[in-house]
């Protein structure tokens, strides 16, 4: 097997760990799921399984369609719960309390049970190898129980920390734990596995791709620790956090195992950048729902908005002024743009399929083409654009947890808040620190081959640029609604806007069309905790406002 994901195993999940005692068949007996080095791998990737990937986050559309990045063409669809003032907690959206909850009781279930070793096997062939992947399983699925626990984190802010196996009634009558205190025991998590887990298994005996690795281990600390933080969960602005989270990086960039290259970051398994990934099965769905419309087939549900298109750089460096005449004559030449907005977006004249694109009012994929996109963008990152929707034919996709680039960035603005100076760099409480703030962010920028940000860059200015190179640099990644949330950024983002125009050599002269506006409620900051759950335990204290 060159995968480990290519074996599905179900295991019926709940919250409590005696939801798999033995019934009248062995085959689903606990003494059999662990009874072969089979059985164990097939138990550890169950709990695998419960990743998810973005493509299809929230009623099978994406996040970024709650957020100024982008806008949803659909009338229904869950997405709309967000910012329709519908939300509450008994319409819960992206309700994932008790899926998370479920993933985690498999991976307390698979760490009670998992034995040491088969010695009864030990003249089998490729037994020597086989121990070494059951030794490693246990750190694995370790990760995958914090990785867990940090998706409900940020959705729920205070949670339980169910760091071990719970009867029915245990997990009915648990009290929530502290974000702080859940992120620093994710932290300690990832600390232990780090030092077990190896840094590749390209290797190992069996070469598999997809399984967790030192640096996702590592990616996942830094990760916790910055949003932790972050303005959302650190209102006294304790900067010695920020420091935590620089240092987290660091260890990271330290191991010499990533870097920065020319190469497609997304679907793309073989990426140098990549630290983890979800790698989603062979199928048409996404290309089927954004697809540009005028080729027979695709809907286009997702319209990368123009709030986005303008939060790409000019090629120099400097920003985009959709007010300033000269910014406007270079919407789109990608000579004068940065890079990865070709990457990211379709628009009027891109090439799709051997043909270019006419998304102005009139054109043959624009308004008022129906169904056709209202922001005069399609959305480009993640479209297998070889895949032929008439024969109905199928592509895998690749989904990044971790990217070397968002290492980089987690540094910089670790580091920059910790300090407050974006050149710093040198030892700080006994960690070298070898790149400055403005030397992380100028690193990512020269992979995309934009300006680097000017070493004059103030204090003041820094913060905006940093969250604006996250902003292009992962856009439709689903780090743009918690990014908003952590920053406590959300207000500032409530207005899409679209760019209508019916010149085919002068979108400059069409005008910027506001698509939504919705209200905000610091409220939102956190989703509110279903009322199913309160009524199951008691001790549940619900978010504020909800």
């Amino acid at each position: 097997m060159k995968r480990l994901f290519a074996i599905l195993f179900t295991i019926p999940a709940a919250v409590s760990c005696d939801f798999l005692e033995p019934d009248e068949s062995v085959y689903t007996s606990t003494a059999f799921q662990f009874s072969t080095f089979e059985n164990v791998k097939m138990a550890a990737t169950n709990v695998y399984s419960y990743l998810e990937d973005g493509l299809s986050a929230v009623g099978g559309t994406m996040r970024e369609c709650a957020t100024d990045d982008a806008f949803y063409v659909g009338t229904n669809g869950e997405i709309h719960t967000y910012y329709d003032g519908s939300w509450s907690a008994t319409k819960a959206v992206d309700d994932k309390w008790g899926y998370y909850y479920e993933a985690i009781a498999a991976a307390n279930y698979f760490l009670a049970n998992c034995p040491e070793d088969f010695e009864e096997a030990q003249y089998e062939e490729n037994y020597k190898e086989n121990l070494q992947q059951l030794k490693l399983y246990p750190c694995e699925v370790r990760f995958l129980r914090a990785y867990y626990h940090f998706e409900l984190l940020k959705r729920y802010g205070n949670i339980v920390l169910a760091d071990h196996c719970l009867s029915t009634e245990e997990a009915n009558s648990m009290e929530q734990s502290s974000y702080r205190d859940v992120a620093e025991w994710i932290a300690g998590e990832c600390d232990e596995i780090a030092a077990q887990l190896p840094v590749s298994y390209k290797y190992t005996f069996y070469q598999e791709v997809g399984r967790v690795t030192k640096g996702a281990a590592l990616a996942l600390k830094a990760r916790t620790l910055l949003y932790a933080a972050s303005p959302l969960n650190n209102p006294a602005g304790d900067k010695s956090l920020y420091l935590r989270a620089a240092k987290a990086a660091n260890d990271i960039i330290k191991l010499g195992q990533y870097g920065l290259y020319n190469e497609q970051t997304v679907n793309n398994e073989a990426a140098r950048g990549l630290i983890f990934g979800i790698r989603r099965g062979a199928d048409n769905t996404f290309e089927k729902a954004n697809f540009p419309m005028g080729f027979g087939v695709g809907i286009s549900e997702i319209n990368p908005s123009q709030n986005l298109v303008e939060a790409f750089d000019l090629h120099d460096g400097t920003p985009f002024d959709w007010n300033s005449g000269l910014h406007r004559s270079r919407i789109y030449a990608p000579s004068y743009r940065d890079s990865r907005l070709a990457k990211t977006v379709y628009y009027n004249g891109s090439k799709f399929k051997g043909n270019t694109l006419e998304t102005y009012f009139g054109g043959a994929n624009g308004l008022p083409l129906e169904g056709a996109t209202q922001t005069s963008y399609y959305l480009k990152k993640f479209l297998q654009e070889e895949t032929d929707l008439t024969q109905n034919t199928s592509c895998t996709h690749l989904w990044p947890v971790f990217r070397y680039a968002e290492v980089l960035l987690v540094y910089a603005e670790g580091l920059f808040m910790a300090t407050g100076n974006p050149n710093f760099k040198g030892t700080l409480e006994g960690t070298d620190f070898k790149y400055s703030p403005l030397e992380a962010i100028n690193l990512v920028r020269s992979r995309a081959d934009v300006g680097k940000l000017p070493e004059s860059i103030s204090s003041e200015q820094f913060p905006s640029r940093l969250k604006n190179e996250n902003r292009v640099e992962f856009a439709f990644e689903d780090h743009r609604y918690w990014d908003l949330r952590r920053w406590m950024d959300a207000p500032e983002a409530g207005k899409v806007y679209g760019l209508r125009f019916i010149d085919p050599y002068a979108p400059d002269t069409g005008e910027r069309v506001l698509l939504r506006s919705s209200d905000w409620d610091d409220k939102m900051y956190y989703y509110p905790i279903p009322k199913s759950e309160l009524y199951k335990n008691p001790k549940l204290k619900q978010n504020p406002g909800w």
